[in-house]
Order: C-alpha cells, then sequence, then structure tokens
C-alpha cells in the first residue's frame, strides 16, 4: 500500500489567499444582481452534501470524552474535525465554515473535549508552519460540540499537516478546573497556557525547553526543517479535586535526551522527569491513574510515514521506577510506536501500535497486565503465512482493498497504516477506534482478543469525507462524475449516495490530476497522474468503468494536465517535467511532440471541433487547429501570475472562459467567443479561480456558469445562468469549505446541481430547489431526508390552459390519512411522452416519461385531511392526456 501523503498547498498559496476576519454563519436570501453590483451574501435555495467516497485521509487523532458516552471526535491533517453520530455510526463535520482566507484552519494539529463540560470542545488550527501557509495558527472553541466556533488568533503557526502531526495530543484541558488548558507549540514557541477557557493565551515562562528535534534539517523548504515543539500534553487526575488546577502535569517535548516533562504545583515549575529512557522521541504519554502509570509509546522518528526503530516504557507515578515494556525488542523492530491507549473500565489493559510497519502491515499489540506480556494483532504461523486475531469486513467501502493482490506475507485490506490514533472507548471495553493513511477502523468485538476468538474490524469511516480534489467532471451521458483525487487516484460515481466499489485501477495512480472525456463520445474517457515509475496515463472506453495504460514519451515525471478531442479521436498530454506538450492519434500508444507551445502548458479541447486544442502559460493563450501538432500563440495580456483554469463551453466552437491570478498582480474571470484570439474581462468579478458549466436554467439557451470566485467583495461559490451577466451566490457562510480552487463543473443533467472540489473535505455537491433543478428522479432517496408519506392521499390534475405544443395544468393533492405529512414528493407518468417545463410551489424532475414534484420548504406539511397545491407549464406533441396514476412513497393515490 503507497504511504499517504496529502497534496501540500502550493495550488492554494498561488491563488493569493490572505488572513481576515473569522468565518461567520448568517442567512440571508438570495437574489441575481449585476456583475458590477454588491452580490447577494448567500442562497437559501441551496442544500450541500458529500459525494460519498468515505475516508481517503489520514487520521491522525481520535479523542473520546471520558465524562458522556458515545461523545467522539476525530481531527484530520487538512479536513478539519469531526463529531461521532452514534445513532446513524457516521460522523459529521464541524469546520466547514473556515473561509478561503483560513483556509490553513481545516488542519488539525491538537483536538480537547472537556470531561468537566462535554459541551465544551477546543481546536488547535493551522495546516503548515512555513510559508506554504501564509496564515498563523488559532484555538477554536465551541461551547455547543462543535455546531458553532470562537476563535483566539496565535502568534505563530501550527501545523496539522506537518511531520509528527500524529504525535499528541498537544491541546489538554484540565480535568478538573477546565478554564485551564495547555497547548504544545512547535517551532521553539515552547509551551501555552490559557486560564479563561481558550479565550487568551501565554506563554508558560517556567518551561523552557521548546523541543530541538528537526525531521531533516537540511530540508530548505522549512516542512521537515521545523522543530517538531511540544508535543503532548497528559493530566494526573489523581492529584487534583473538583474547582481546583490538576497539580501533576506531564509534558512530552521533541528532544530526543529530554523527551519528558513533569509539574507537581499546577504548572508553576517545571522539571525533566529523572531516569527517564533516551535517543528517541516520545509520541504519546497516556496516564493511568487507576494504577499509577504513565505510559509511553517512543519512536526514533516524528512520523507519520517514517520510523525505524522504537520502545515502549511504563513510569510509576508513585514510586519514579521506568520499565522498558516493549512488545518486541529493539533489534527486532523496525518501526516505531504510538497509538497508545489504555482501557479505562480495565486498568492494565494497554495497547499500542507499530505505527510505521508498512510492510506486511501495521501491528497492533495488547496487554492486559500492564505491559508485562503482550500478544499481537497477527503473528506468523510459518512465513510468510501468517495468522490474523481478525477478519477485516471493508464491504461498505470496499475500495480499500485497493484492488490488489499481494503476496503474502502482505494482506489485502491491510491492517492499516499510519496507525497513530488508537483509542478503546472509556465506556466499553468491546469497542476501540483507530485511524489509518485512508480511513477510520474500529472493532465492537474487542474482547474476544483476549479469549483467542475471532473479531471482526470495520471501516467507522462514514461522513467523514477527506479527499482532496484536483479535477472533476460531470460527462452528458454515463455515470454524473468523475474525479480526480490526491492520494486515492479517484472515481466513477454513477450513484452520488454511494461508496464506489473500487477507485481507479490498471494504473492504479497515486494521485490523479487532470481527467478529460470526449464531449459527443463521453465513453471515451483520458486521466493523467502521479505514479513511480509510471505509466501516468490510462484510457477507458466505456465511461471510466475499465481502464488500460498508453505508453508516453520520454522525460516525464508527473500527470500534468490531458484533454480529449470532442469526438475522442485524439489527445493532448501536458505532463510534467522535461516532455512538453505531445498529442497523439489512439490511445497513447504513440505520441509525437507539439510545436509552438511550452513545455508546463495547461492544456484542454475544444468541445465542437475535434481538431481545435487550447493551452495556456505565464499570462498567453495558444490555439492548435491541427489536433495539437502546433500551436499558436492568440492573446496575450491574461494573468501572468498565479493558478489559472480554463474550459470550452460544450455545443459552441471557440466558446471559452478562463479565471485565475493573484492577489498582487491581475486575477478575474475572462471569456472568448473567439477561440482565444481575444478575452473580454467580466466586470464586477474581483477574483475568480475555477470555471464550469451545468445544465442551462429553464428558458435559457447557454449553460449556467459556476465558479469559486470573489464577487463584489464577497467570497463564494457562485452561478450565472445568464452567460454572466449576472451572479449569485449559492454557498453560504456555513458552507465554505476553506479552498475551493482546484475544479467546479455543473451537471449537464441537472439544472442547479454543481460539484466543488475542496482541498480535504472531499467532493461536494449542492441541489436547488429553484425550479427546474436539484432533483434527479433517478438517484436513491437520501436516508439523512425525512420520511416520504406513502397511500392515503387523493389528486387533482387539471390542464387549465393548453396551445399547440404547450399546456398549463394545476395539480392539488390531499392528505386522506389521518396523520400529517411533513414532507412530500409525488410521481406519475405521462404516456404520451409530454415534457414539464416551469414549476410553480414545488420542485420538478423528470427521467423519460417519469416525473416527480417534490414540496417546496413552505408548503411540506400538510395535516390530515388538508391539501397542497402546485402548478407548472408544458409541451406536448401529438396528445396531450391526462396522467392515469399518481404515487406517494411507492403507493398509489386515488384520482379525482
Amino acid at each position: 500500500m503507497r504511504r499517504t501523503r496529502h497534496l501540500l498547498a502550493g495550488l492554494a498559496l498561488t491563488a493569493g489567499l490572505l488572513v481576515a476576519a473569522a468565518p461567520r454563519v448568517t442567512a440571508v436570501p438570495a437574489s441575481a444582481v449585476p456583475a458590477s453590483a454588491e452580490p447577494a451574501t448567500t442562497s437559501d435555495s441551496y442544500t450541500w452534501k458529500n459525494v460519498r467516497v468515505d475516508g481517503g485521509g489520514f487520521v491522525p487523532g481520535i479523542v473520546f470524552n471520558r465524562a458522556e458516552k458515545d461523545l467522539v471526535y476525530a481531527r484530520t491533517d487538512i479536513g478539519g474535525v469531526y463529531r461521532w453520530n452514534q445513532a446513524a455510526s457516521s460522523w459529521t463535520p464541524l469546520l466547514d465554515s473556515v473561509d478561503w482566507d483560513h483556509w490553513g484552519h481545516t488542519g488539525v494539529v491538537g483536538l480537547a473535549s472537556d470531561t468537566v463540560d462535554p459541551d465544551r470542545l477546543y481546536a488547535a488550527v493551522g495546516t503548515y508552519t512555513n510559508d506554504w501557509d501564509p496564515g498563523n495558527g488559532a484555538v477554536l472553541r465551541s461551547a455547543d460540540r462543535g455546531a458553532t466556533w470562537q476563535r483566539t488568533d496565535l502568534p505563530f503557526k501550527l501545523g496539522g499537516n506537518m511531520p509528527g502531526r500524529g504525535m499528541g495530543e498537544r491541546l489538554a484541558v484540565d480535568p478538573h478546573k477546565n478554564s485551564v488548558l495547555y497547548l504544545g507549540a512547535p517551532s521553539g514557541n515552547g509551551l501555552w497556557r490559557s486560564t479563561d477557557s481558550g479565550v487568551t493565551w501565554s506563554k508558560v515562562a517556567g518551561f523552557t525547553n521548546p523541543g530541538n528535534y528537526q525531521q531533516d534539517p537540511t530540508d530548505t523548504s522549512g516542512y521537515n526543517s521545523d522543530e517538531q515543539g511540544i508535543v503532548w500534553v497528559t493530566f494526573d487526575e489523581s492529584t487534583g479535586t473538583a474547582g481546583n488546577a490538576t497539580k501533576t502535569i506531564y509534558v512530552g517535548v521533541g528532544d530526543k535526551e529530554n523527551a519528558v516533562y513533569r509539574s507537581t504545583d499546577a504548572g508553576a515549575t517545571w522539571t525533566r522527569l529523572p531516569g527517564q529512557p533516551t535517543g528517541y522521541l516520545a509520541h504519546k504519554g497516556v496516564l493511568d491513574a487507576a494504577n499509577g502509570y504513565l505510559y509511553l509509546a517512543y519512536s526514533d522518528k516524528a512520523g507519520p510515514y517514517d520510523g525505524g526503530k522504537g520502545q515502549v516504557w511504563r513510569y510509576a507515578t508513585a514510586t519514579g521506577e521506568w520499565k522498558n515494556i516493549s512488545p518486541v525488542a529493539e533489534a527486532d523492530t523496525y518501526y516505531g510506536f504510538s497509538g497508545l491507549t489504555v482501557d479505562r473500565r480495565k486498568p492494565g489493559t494497554v495497547m499500542v501500535s507499530g505505527y510505521s510497519s508498512w510492510y506486511p502491515d501495521t501491528q497492533i499489540f495488547r496487554s492486559t497486565d500492564s505491559g508485562s506480556t503482550w500478544t499481537k494483532a497477527w503473528d506468523y504461523t510459518s512465513y510468510p503465512d501468517r495468522a490474523n486475531r481478525y477478519t477485516m469486513d471493508v464491504s461498505s467501502v470496499p475500495w480499500l482493498t485497493w484492488g490488489a493482490s499481494p503476496a503474502p506475507p502482505e494482506q489485502t485490506p491491510k491492517l492499516g497504516w499510519m496507525t497513530e490514533a488508537l483509542e478503546i472507548d472509556p465506556f466499553d471495553s468491546n469497542r476501540m477506534m483507530y485511524g489509518t493513511g485512508a480511513t477510520v477502523y474500529g472493532t465492537q468485538e474487542l474482547t474476544k482478543w483476549d479469549t483467542g476468538a475471532n473479531f471482526t474490524i470495520r471501516p467507522m469511516v462514514k461522513g467523514l469525507e477527506e479527499t482532496a480534489v484536483l479535477d472533476l467532471a460531470s460527462p452528458p451521458s454515463g455515470a454524473p462524475l468523475i474525479s480526480a483525487l490526491g492520494d486515492i487516484g479517484g472515481f466513477r460515481h454513477t450513484d452520488l449516495t454511494t461508496v464506489p466499489s473500487m477507485m481507479f485501477t490498471s494504473p492504479n495512480f497515486t494521485s490523479t490530476t487532470s481527467v478529460d472525456y470526449a464531449e459527443t463520445n463521453p465513453n471515451t474517457v483520458v486521466r493523467s497522474g502521479h505514479l513511480d515509475g509510471g505509466p501516468r496515463i490510462a484510457f477507458s472506453t466505456d465511461n471510466g468503468a475499465n481502464w488500460f495504460a498508453g505508453q508516453e514519451p520520454s522525460g516525464v515525471t508527473g500527470g500534468g494536465t490531458v484533454a480529449a478531442a470532442a469526438d475522442g479521436s485524439r489527445f493532448v498530454w501536458s505532463p510534467d517535467g522535461t516532455a512538453g506538450v505531445h498529442t497523439a492519434t489512439g490511445y497513447g500508444t504513440a505520441w509525437t511532440a507539439s510545436t509552438g507551445i511550452p513545455a508546463g502548458a495547461t492544456v484542454e479541447s475544444d468541445r465542437v471541433d475535434p481538431k481545435t486544442f487550447y493551452g495556456f502559460k505565464d499570462g498567453t493563450f495558444y490555439a492548435s487547429t491541427d489536433g495539437g501538432a502546433t500551436f499558436t500563440a492568440r492573446a496575450t495580456g491574461l494573468p501572468a501570475k498565479g493558478a489559472a483554469r480554463f474550459k470550452a463551453v460544450p455545443g459552441k466552437k471557440g466558446d471559452i472562459w478562463f479565471a485565475g491570478g493573484a492577489t498582487d498582480s491581475t486575477y478575474g474571470l475572462w471569456h472568448s467567443t473567439d477561440g482565444g484570439a481575444t478575452f473580454t474581462r467580466i466586470a464586477g468579478v474581483d477574483q475568480a479561480d475555477t470555471v464550469g458549466f451545468g445544465k442551462a436554467a429553464p428558458g435559457a439557451t447557454y449553460p449556467a456558469l459556476y465558479t469559486s470566485a470573489k464577487i463584489g467583495g464577497v467570497r463564494g461559490v457562485f452561478r450565472s445562468t445568464d452567460a454572466g451577466a449576472s451572479w449569485v451566490r449559492i454557498n453560504d457562510d456555513a458552507h465554505q469549505w476553506g479552498w475551493t480552487g482546484a475544479a467546479i463543473t455543473g451537471d449537464p443533467r441537472v439544472y442547479g446541481r454543481v460539484y466543488v472540489s475542496t482541498n480535504g473535505r472531499g467532493i461536494i455537491y449542492g441541489d436547488t430547489t429553484e425550479t427546474g433543478g436539484g432533483t434527479d428522479p433517478t438517484d436513491p432517496p437520501d436516508p439523512t431526508d425525512p420520511p416520504a408519506p406513502s397511500g392515503a392521499c387523493k389528486v387533482t390534475y387539471k390542464v387549465t390552459n393548453q396551445w399547440q405544443g404547450g399546456f398549463q395544468a394545476d395539480v392539488t393533492l390531499t392528505n386522506t390519512s389521518t396523520t400529517a405529512w411533513t414532507g412530500w414528493k409525488l410521481g406519475w407518468e405521462y404516456p404520451a411522452g409530454q415534457r414539464v417545463g416551469q414549476m410553480w410551489n414545488a420542485t420538478p424532475a423528470q427521467a423519460g416519461t417519469a416525473v416527480t414534484a417534490q414540496n417546496a420548504g413552505w408548503n411540506g406539511p400538510v395535516a390530515a385531511g388538508a391539501s397542497a397545491s402546485f402548478g407548472f407549464t408544458g409541451s406536448w406533441t401529438g396528445t396531450n392526456p391526462v396522467p392515469a396514476a399518481f404515487t406517494l412513497g411507492g403507493a398509489t393515490c386515488s384520482v379525482a
């Protein structure tokens, strides 16, 4: 299994992100506005959900509240914080309100749940400590379990996606006096304390060792050369009483010779713990106050990827005795230890992981006698054969097998990798959760381990979406969505609400950087991406269901961008490396170098003319009319600095939209209708980073436009239904998802539906309740929707006006049951192929002859005996007979 590493922030930084005001949650009605005017703040017609992948990134921390059962949180390195929903066995995202200017706050390096007041939650946020993240870190505090937040900015940066992010927790609440919190800082900034529940923070003057460990001191980028700092804080709750600060506190430091410190006077003074082992970093320090032991998991590296040696130690808090309780001898390790946890209901039960054991698998150890003896999750019988204490059931997230068939002793799915988050439920000895580089696993049968019985491990990751999205495509037929993702390649989604069975394979890229389809032949799809040793380009002739690798020219080092001709007859590829732009007919069996266009240019295809391709680099737009063989420079004066993305409009030759730039240079949105010879800047669009197209609005002929942009001084996701003449913001302040600048596309089949990329929160899609949009009758019901009423209904359908080719109808739906409805969706079939046009007082959807009409927000509740009415216009040819039957929730209504 590959080493999962999230994408760095380079793309986000080139887009010119700045630090500004804190995010707010507001709701203001939407309205279309001229592009030169200030846009509406929000659109209340949109609902937002994740396209389901389930996981896809590293989960370095899981925190169980020790005072309230089933209150569990998870932190991710770039995807925010989640709260466990026990009833639904799923996770709820808590940081979707993080705005564009604070995108770094989606990286979470520390998490603390208050045991005195379980409603209180704290998160230490910030993604990078080097200049990849221009903003400082912050501590977020919530009094409602993460539903809303307040923020205190810090005078230094935090590194949620830096080396060592699996150590911790760096943030801790005093279990007796919950107004007191501690935060371990990196970069030589030391230990910090708050005495007012996280509102203000000051450096602990008496703590003088800020840590000196650097992963790689020679790294000039600052990523591996930053000092890890203070890496965990643990309270000994046996030394405090309610309302009084806990006296004894232990702190872990990124210093191999001085890794553990203690205070016995509530943080006033600190001393290096005498007798401690040296030569290692203490990844975790977990105290079991019931038996007076502080357990420590050590590694020679900071992780989460590396670590070649490690030890586990036990410190007796009453006597000061140190004891090496490592599950295996140091000489036999090829990994470090982390993922440390104890069973709060069974003192003496402790578990630890060999987090950096990549091959053949991670290892988890368990002891029920305070570390005197250990058992393993798996062991060899006769190499390479192994016996597992567990069974892996990934049927809910089948792609976790990676489509692999490894030779023993490797297995698929793996038990895990990067397993630094490992926690036993403090209320249930049978439940354990642990994080990996791609998911959260867990079991409800943990104590079977001790009896020798086999127990089942399953993904516990539903709702936690952590992919970094690099490109998106929504073809006019076939699957509604094809994605290019970091770390796990990408997926073909035939159902947005279902986890796909497998990511792209044959080949299986580590990251897919670009994906395209042939506009008039959507079964032809191409993707490019990263893969050590290649191949780095792949083709599909069945809409992305199956793939085969293409050859590549010499000098290719990465995926770059790729474009398919409108009819799929040829492809143009601009890979990373020295190869430069190339063109090929057929499926990449022979590539010819293009001329007239610089290496590294971004390439796209015209969506009508199969021989026309476009390119852009450094402020100059290029075009080819001979299938990519030769390019000529066309428009200049476009942004020469910052990221840029452009797309050609389906069905309109030479119609191109261009977004990009940087805050200290040219930045905005441009439009060309002459194949890139000239571009006109769109007035009122201050900044734009993506552009995409979707189904035209009812009555419109030009596709709906979507962009992640700043318009009229407001950052958000915007839509235009009049070719850019006016814009409406369709997200709100509660749904911002940090950085959304990589890709966006509308759905050509469902008006109003838009797919939005994020850098760590997966693929977001929005649907609108506006007339003509938002409902796809082929979609299965969403389990979060309120149950639809069924039967006990009466329908009156009346054609109130009819003319050649068109008609108007009114429908009345009566609740003839004895219980009230909270919402409704009426369905019928048209016997003569009629088509629904505009609808009022309900939201329509139509697939073939099947039509549904769903209540508007205000008329969903219908009391017993009451009615709801809606009307619409439609079209017909030949005849216009009335539907014979109507259904509600699968049951037939009577017809008046």
